[in-house]
């Protein structure tokens, strides 16, 4: 059996293969998996307190996994020993960052893809290897136009006293805002880029409140013009593809911030990578082999 593995920080979606038809057998969400904020033993507590993945851990003997954090040596071999623990037959485990799931999704040919989810990264696909010309070194210092990018000016506007009162009153309604718990989360949880990607929700439910939607725009501004930018002379030659629930939600937006700085707007919104992913595995028998 085969299991193939969507994870960014917030949640974790797997799905298992027959590896004899590539039909699915299962699907199986679990909390996120990311190794740059997760030790190894919180890892293996999300596989072994998942009765479903158990169930099937001695059937599987192909592991693909597709990561926010994976893209170092570290990051890598953390996820392989947990999973060769755990999974005791085995025989090839895949460690990928999600940036190549988000490629192979959009297109096997030469474009531009973008993530935009909890976190928020770019590259350039050539048709053979991904070129990436800004680090993504993760939420404190980057992540512009992601979720907890977005959840973050809205923590910032309710505390600076500046969200207008109509949407004060929904977000208090919506949210436990209590001074200490908050700084915990940020301060004190495993996941604080997790905790923070939950206020996005609450500006795409507002999206048509001025200030929930200035506060989307300007963040999509930033990541267009900090990471996007950087690849503005191919985005004239290939196609654009944003992949992420964020870059689905804002895709209006999305289309208006780039066509206001001329340029095409994007092929697809991809919002669930592993769904196109996994359709493209049904349909040729040798793609999983791309992926070494």
């Amino acid at each position: 059996m085969i299991l193939i593995a969507d994870s960014g920080s917030t949640k974790c979606d797997w799905i298992l293969l027959n590896e004899n038809d590539n039909t699915i057998v299962n699907r199986i969400r679990t909390s996120g998996v990311n190794p740059s904020v997760l030790k190894k033993k919180n890892i293996k507590e999300v596989i072994e307190n998942c009765d479903e993945l158990n169930e099937y851990k001695e059937a599987v003997s192909s592991i693909y996994f597709f990561g926010a954090g994976c893209n170092n040596k570290k990051g890598e071999d953390k996820i392989k020993k947990v999973f060769s623990d755990n999974f005791p037959i085995v025989d090839k485990v895949v460690v990928k960052e999600d940036l190549m799931l988000a490629v192979f999704a959009a297109s096997q040919d030469a474009s531009v893809v973008c993530i935009l989810g909890t976190g928020s990264n770019c590259c350039f696909y050539n048709g053979e290897e991904i070129e990436q010309r800004v680090k993504a070194m993760g939420y404190i210092l980057m992540d512009e136009g992601s979720g907890n990018h977005l959840g973050k000016e809205v923590l910032k506007g309710y505390y600076y006293k500046d969200l207008p009162e109509d949407l004060k009153f929904s977000l208090e309604k919506d949210f436990q805002l209590d001074d200490d718990k908050v700084l915990s989360r940020l301060y004190g949880a495993k996941m604080p880029n997790k905790y923070l990607a939950q206020y996005a929700r609450f500006l795409f439910e507002n999206i048509e409140h001025p200030y929930a939607k200035n506060i989307i725009t300007k963040c999509i501004s930033e990541f267009i013009d900090k990471q996007l930018i950087k690849y503005k002379d191919e985005l004239g030659k290939v196609p654009l593809y944003f992949i992420g629930s964020v870059g689905y939600h804002a895709r209006d937006i999305i289309k208006q911030e780039l066509e206001k700085r001329g340029f095409k707007a994007p092929e697809n919104f991809i919002r669930r990578p592993l769904t196109a992913f996994i359709q493209s595995v049904k349909e040729d028998k040798a793609f999983l082999s791309k992926v070494v």
